[in-house]
């Protein structure tokens, strides 16, 4: 087995998954009160209170409907197996599946306790390495360490679209979080919130189409494609949707969401309207470039791996706060 598909084994450990799990909302809990931190400190003093209560508001709101978002997603689109197993499940299973294994079959003492350690822990690269050279090759092994990290599955073209959907509504949540908390928190501290509101929208939009909803279009398109091919390739399809992404979300997403900002919702919110500039309010920046980890997300959940998908409430919430504080970096006088 090559290095690259060890390293996908080890991520996709149900032990691993689990735990990483349970740490992400400690991780958005520190990574909020350090952006909070940063923000009070770069305001001014006599604004720092003001600025407190509207961050913290933003990134509350934000965070929560970010963690949220799974069981939403789950339940509206009735994926009740993607509700991770508990630790203790996690345990029993191995215990019983490895049990039953050694049993059976003589193996070295190395290997042995590996699969020993495996049954409460996590195992570290090597010692993964080692069990795939040892007892990989041979048809009750691989059966065996299938049980204990289940391989990937390619969806099909029937299933293509609903995952599309699920991610973007999974992305959209704490999209929509960010801009409830962001109205919230300006009406808690300034007296003009309501002209506030249309940027918060607009960033929203863009937040949305161009790095969640446009970008997993391309890559179930691609994906789409790709099957009616009849190719099953794990690799073929990850750059299949890769380009995809791409084509669809990094290119042409940016463009489309700061049309809609301009032609659409400047209009319905009573904006002046820009001439000629499709980016005088918003250009793409490299924080936008690197937002598109999420869509390496995308073709990972799509491709059937299982360690990313609790990462995804981290990944979508700089898309939520970015929307919560109205954020634009093009001509302010163009407004």
């Amino acid at each position: 087995m090559n290095a690259l598909k060890i390293t996908g084994k080890y991520l996709d450990q149900p032990i691993l998954i689990n735990k990483f799990a349970k740490s992400v909302p400690a991780i958005l809990a520190v990574g909020g009160g350090i952006c909070c931190a940063n923000e009070i400190n770069k305001a001014p003093k006599n604004s720092r209170k003001k600025t407190a209560i509207r961050t913290l508001t933003t990134l509350s709101a934000t965070i929560l409907s970010a963690l949220a978002a799974p069981k939403i997603t789950n339940k509206l689109f009735k994926n009740s197996d993607e509700i991770p197993k508990t630790l203790k499940e996690i345990i029993r299973n191995n215990r019983g599946t490895i049990g039953n294994y050694l049993q059976t079959h003589r193996i070295d003492n190395t290997t042995e306790t590996i699969l020993n350690k495996a049954k409460t822990k996590i195992l570290k690269y090597k010692e993964l390495k080692t069990l795939y050279k040892k007892i990989g090759k041979t048809e009750d092994g691989k059966k065996l360490l299938n049980e204990l990290i289940p391989e990937p599955e390619n969806i099909d073209s029937k299933e293509i679209f609903s995952e599309i959907g699920r991610l973007s509504v999974f992305g959209l949540i704490p999209v929509l979080g960010g801009i409830i908390g962001g109205i919230i928190g300006d009406k808690l501290t300034t007296k003009d919130w309501k002209s506030k509101i249309p940027d918060k929208i607009k960033e929203g939009s863009y937040q949305y189409l161009a790095n969640i909803f446009l970008c997993n279009i391309g890559a179930g398109g691609a994906l789409a494609i790709l099957e009616k091919c009849n190719i099953h390739s794990k690799s073929a399809r990850a750059i299949g949707m890769v380009g995809g992404i791409v084509t669809t979300g990094i290119i042409g997403g940016s463009a489309l969401a700061n049309y809609i900002g301009q032609k659409v919702i400047n209009p319905l919110l009573h904006q002046k309207q820009q001439k000629g500039n499709l980016f005088a309010e918003r250009k793409p920046e490299p924080l936008d470039i690197s937002l598109h980890t999420d869509d390496i997300a995308t073709v990972a959940v799509m491709s059937g791996l299982k360690w990313i998908e609790p990462a995804l409430p981290i990944m979508y919430s700089i898309s939520g706060y970015r929307a919560g504080i109205g954020y634009r970096n093009g001509d302010k006088s163009s407004k």
